[in-house]
């Protein structure tokens, strides 16, 4: 079986951390792009560390370079420009340079796609992220367009609130709407983790979210 080797931007974030632990599980070969090295301390020999910001080209080219797909759950820097289509246009850019296509990422609810049927619930926290995050939310949703202009295999994962937890509940997928307030960060590992080797969701958005049954309802 093959043995990849992931490129993973927002690793040490909330959900981020989760998704790490997971495709170590796994067997995984990571290299992860990190802004303060110094402040890592998970010792694995999978992992290997490249120091640097996703606006920076060179540091995306020595993050990219001998992996065979790119993950990302990038967070928006607390007081910083928003971040998420300068880092599109750059991980884009760099990828075709490698000529690797595959590249999997997660975003929020306020994205739109042609194919949505959002309920009303949902078209609610859409309005009010634009109403109070106007920038990030607009910067979102042209990441989403350079994904669609792009030649990459990619998969734009969209989600309600995260849960900080390991625990595991019923998740469902969706293209068109979100019908779940919440989704746990094991369970959105695991999905992700889930999409290195399956294409059902290529050049796709789709919505991911535990169902009523679980514990956030």
């Amino acid at each position: 079986m093959k043995t990849y080797k992931i490129a993973v931007i927002g690793g040490t974030g909330k959900s981020g951390q989760y998704l790490v632990k997971n495709l170590l599980e796994k067997g995984y070969h990571l290299k992860l792009l990190l802004r303060h090295p110094e402040n890592f301390t998970l010792q694995n020999p999978l992992i290997e560390v490249v120091k640097g910001d996703v606006r920076d080209e060179a540091a995306i080219h020595t993050l990219i370079e001998g992996t065979d797909l790119v993950m990302s759950t990038l967070g928006q820097p607390k007081g910083e420009k928003s971040i998420f289509s300068d880092a599109a246009k750059n991980i884009i850019k760099t990828m075709n340079h490698y000529g690797i296509k595959r590249y999997i990422v997660t975003t929020g609810l306020s994205v739109n796609t042609p194919l949505d049927h959002k309920n009303e619930k949902v078209k609610m926290a859409t309005d009010w992220m634009y109403q109070n995050y106007p920038e990030t939310t607009t910067d979102k949703q042209k990441e989403y367009e350079h994904l669609q202009e792009s030649n990459l295999d990619w998969t734009l994962v969209r989600l309600p609130l995260i849960h900080l937890t390991e625990d595991n509940f019923l998740t469902e997928t969706n293209l068109t709407d979100c019908k779940g307030e919440g989704i746990s960060a094991a369970d959105l590992a695991e999905f992700l983790a889930s999409q290195v080797q399956d294409s059902e969701y290529i050049r796709k958005s789709p919505f991911l979210y535990n169902v009523k049954e679980s514990l956030f309802y």
